[in-house]
């Protein structure tokens, strides 16, 4: 069986005007990896610049999510039975709350790079929702810190583990439970967690295919607005789609060759980046041009990379240039456009985490802690390379001037001092 490396710090959501200074969504205000902060630390270390340290115990790979003094996160025994959200306090570094959500009596396998609480939490002012695939999606009241609503019933047979994150759209929260069984997105009422409509992924195309874990996906949707109306846009195995977000309503497809996307789209004047998926080293990306209806695979691909695409890492948009890190660590900078190359570099190392932009300056870290920073441009420029004592395969998350990284074993609040 192929061995995917599927954790990424998978997460969340989409909506338009989040409240500045939150991090609802594991890439940030706007879905994509970018934050207005221009004061983020240049340089740290495990004695430098650490507002403080905190062990998070047992296992995840979720993104944290942020909301006013509140840091959300999951976790979860290394054997799945029991499955946490934790609220740490963002100035003290504090467990505010540490609550068992689910207790499973027989969680499926998964696979060994993977978690029971790799799907990031999605957050909005007094609730936070987390979602651990088929093992459980749940609402909790974030003062008290009580379970407002659970689900057990949305199930597939993950094969290899939960990833996708959900997201919010006005009143619902919509979450993707993609198996070797079944595909299929379910859009669930906030306040109430009951299904307002369910999508399911057309089988015709999934007939035949073994072995199964080629009809799967880990991906996680973003929102657009096309002619004044929101698309939800949904990267599934062997196709992409839009949909309307309040009805589930499938409006347009491009249909492609691979499996497994992890890689979040992002989308800036009129193109979708949209990762295939498709094992590491074989993943592709293709430039979508928005619109149309139906099967628009003939008429709205620009461009395709199909050489040191990133599998898990979802890339950041700059002034019209997108920078992609592949897994085994190429990082290539072109023209969002053309898809033409301007520069690429060669880093040691496995990558995982997506990139952030903040200001003038561009973050990415490897597995292995270490983080790199550069300026955006048509030209290649370091600016400083930070190492901590563990493994980073959460994505970034920004306070204020402060970066908070989740390691497997800690959380870090990080900022320059005065």
């Amino acid at each position: 069986m192929r061995l995917p490396a599927l954790i990424l710090a998978v997460s969340s959501c989409a909506c338009a005007a989040l409240a500045h200074g939150d991090w609802a969504d594991w890439r940030g205000p706007t879905a994509d990896g970018h934050t207005d902060a221009r004061g983020l630390p240049l340089h740290w270390s495990e004695t430098e610049n650490i507002v403080w340290k905190i062990p998070i115990h047992d296992l995840g790979h979720s993104t944290p999510v942020v909301w006013g003094k509140q840091i959300w996160l999951t976790t979860a025994t290394k054997d799945g039975t029991t499955l946490y959200a934790v609220c740490i306090d963002a100035d003290t570094g504090a467990v505010v709350h540490d609550i068992p959500v689910f207790h499973v009596e027989d969680p499926q396998r998964i696979h060994p790079l993977n978690s029971y609480a790799t799907p990031s939490p999605v957050i909005e002012e007094g609730r936070v929702y987390v979602h651990y695939g088929t093992f459980g999606t749940a609402c909790i009241d974030t003062a008290l810190g009580e379970v407002l609503w659970r689900r057990t019933d949305l199930n597939c047979d993950h094969n290899q583990g939960p990833v996708s994150s959900p997201v919010i759209f006005g009143d619902l929260v919509i979450v993707h439970l993609e198996g070797v069984d079944k595909q299929f997105i379910a859009a669930l009422d906030k306040k109430t967690g009951r299904t307002v409509w369910q999508y399911n992924r057309p089988r015709d195309l999934y007939e035949g295919i073994e072995p199964a874990y080629l009809i799967k996906s880990y991906q996680t949707p973003v929102f657009i607005e096309v002619d004044g109306k929101p698309q939800m846009i949904s990267n599934g195995a062997l196709l992409v789609t839009g949909h309307d977000p309040q009805t589930g309503k499938e409006i347009w497809r491009v249909r492609y060759r691979d499996d497994n996307p992890i890689s979040r789209i992002v989308t800036r004047d009129g193109l979708m980046f949209i990762n295939t998926g498709g094992s590491p080293g074989k993943s592709q990306l293709w430039a979508v041009r928005q619109g149309g209806t139906g099967d628009v695979t003939d008429s709205h691909v620009v461009w395709k990379m199909t050489e040191d695409v990133a599998h898990e890492s979802s890339p950041v948009l700059v002034d019209g240039l997108l920078y992609t890190m592949s897994d085994t660590g190429m990082l290539i900078c072109m023209e969002a456009t053309t898809g033409k190359q301007v520069w690429s570099e060669r880093f040691r190392g496995r990558y995982g985490a997506s990139l952030l932009a903040a200001g003038d300056r561009i973050y990415f870290s490897n597995k292995k802690g270490k983080t790199t920073i550069i300026a955006p441009g048509r030209e290649y420029r370091e600016l400083a390379v930070n190492q901590l004592d563990g493994e980073l395969w959460a994505s970034p998350v920004v306070i204020g001037d402060s970066l908070v990284l989740r390691t497997k074993t800690h959380l870090y609040r990080i900022e320059a001092a005065d």
